[in-house]
């Protein structure tokens, strides 16, 4: 999410400035699409619903959301909203996941503040067993680590090109990466772990 939420945005967005409200709904959709999806047992309709509910209601209780504490960075306090909204889904639907995000947030928000290092080999992204869960590791770690990702592995980005892109130093730009590497680690770990898939490396060919 680029665009700065900060206290000027938020001063406008108050004030009903539908360029405000505009750039909420463009910046969040895709992100908070990618958060809900997998806790809603991958059901499009119930995601769709989430995400339009939680920017309604982001819309209704904006007055609580705080840019200083945030760093300008709108999507934590949206996901906040939207795991409301995610039991409201389910507990109507009366339809359960097989997965305890609140247990999984539980480990994975204090191991997003300290990055922890894990071993991990690279080959586990390449099993066909393990692509799912690629994909949904992806889509809950944070914004700005999953697009630093996309870009330098999907759009074959250099650190060069990110750091001009960026604005930033090529240094500043190595360390984002990095950052966003064991984040990504730290997820795909605890992920696998809750939904008990076997991460041994593969047998010598």
């Amino acid at each position: 999410m680029q665009f700065p939420f900060d206290k000027g945005w938020r001063v406008r967005a108050l004030a009903g400035d539908a360029e405000a409200v505009k750039a909420l709904a463009q910046a969040a959709l895709q992100p908070l699409y990618c958060f809900c999806f997998y806790r809603v047992g991958r059901n499009r309709h119930w995601c769709e619903e989430v995400v339009q509910e939680t920017l309604v209601r982001a819309l209704h209780q904006l007055a609580d959301y705080d840019p200083a504490r945030s760093r300008d960075n709108i999507l934590p306090w949206l996901t906040g909203l939207a795991r409301n909204e995610i039991q409201r889904v389910l507990a109507r639907e009366r339809a359960s996941v097989s997965v305890d995000w609140a247990s999984i947030d539980g480990e994975l928000l204090p191991l997003y503040a300290r990055l922890d290092a894990e071993p991990f080999g690279d080959e586990l992204l390449r099993r066909e067993e393990t692509r799912e869960l690629v994909n949904a590791t992806m889509s809950q770690i944070p914004a700005h680590y999953r697009e630093a990702l996309e870009a330098k592995y999907v759009a074959g980005k250099s650190v060069r090109d990110l750091a001009g892109l960026w604005r930033v130093s090529e240094k500043a730009a190595e360390s984002l990466l990095t950052r966003a590497r064991q984040a990504f680690r730290a997820t795909f770990l605890t992920l696998a772990r809750k939904l008990d898939i076997e991460l041994r490396p593969l047998p010598a060919k």
